[in-house]
């Protein structure tokens, strides 16, 4: 008996993670990429300064605020957003390329940009929202965190609720208090999502192959 796993041709997907800060979607983001090779972060351009150990065009692509506005300006940006005043931006050409070849992109962006995105390739979005498992959980992080001032912790507190209430926007939900459970859940996500019918555009193909085959 010979068994065989066919290579079907698809189109990419882009897997959206999305949370108030310190809800634990780098966290997961960093795991994903870490245990599956077929995805790759995206990399946005942004004003902001960099943190200790990130590192230009690996975290993010560190720009000027003239020069983001003129990539803004000129259509080469899928979203962008401002953040705790700085500007963060998903460069649009090698997405639509990454797409194209059946590539997976992970983007870690906000309900801002998220909701640009499926304004222009909703078909290759997959949202998913990540919650903190309680308020008290939500500080304790960003306390911990210690990359931030006071000042800011005190700020992304304060949004957090009204970047909550966008929970319903997305596809699916995960409620981040055990992060073993919750990137067991994303990968479920990620394996399901990539066998979509309406994704796999040499599934056509295939079948008709194997019908002819059989007959």
């Amino acid at each position: 008996m010979t068994t065989e796993n066919p290579s079907i041709e698809r189109r990419g997907l882009l897997l959206v993670l999305s949370s108030p800060s310190g809800a634990g979607k780098t966290s997961l983001a960093r795991a994903l990429l870490e245990s599956d090779r077929h995805i790759a972060l995206s990399i946005s351009v942004t004003t902001r300064p960099p943190r200790p150990g990130e590192v230009d065009g690996r975290d993010y692509w560190f720009v000027d605020e003239a020069r983001f506005k003129a990539m803004r300006d000129d259509n080469q940006l899928l979203e962008w957003a401002t953040v705790f005043g700085n500007l963060y931006g998903t460069p649009r050409a090698p997405i639509e390329q990454a797409v194209a070849e059946g590539r997976d992109v992970l983007f870690d962006i906000d309900w801002q940009g998220t909701q640009q995105l499926s304004e222009r390739m909703a078909g290759d979005l997959v949202r998913v929202f990540v919650l903190p498992p309680s308020g008290g959980a939500l500080e304790a992080r960003l306390q911990q965190r210690a990359q931030d001032p006071q000042d800011v912790v005190a700020k992304r507190m304060a949004k957090a609720a009204s970047e909550i209430s966008h929970w319903a926007e997305y596809d699916y939900v995960i409620v981040n208090g055990d992060l073993a459970e919750s990137i067991a859940g994303l990968k479920a996500i990620l394996a399901a999502e990539r066998l979509r019918r309406d994704r796999m555009t040499g599934l056509s193909t295939f079948v008709r192959g194997l019908q002819s085959a059989l007959e």
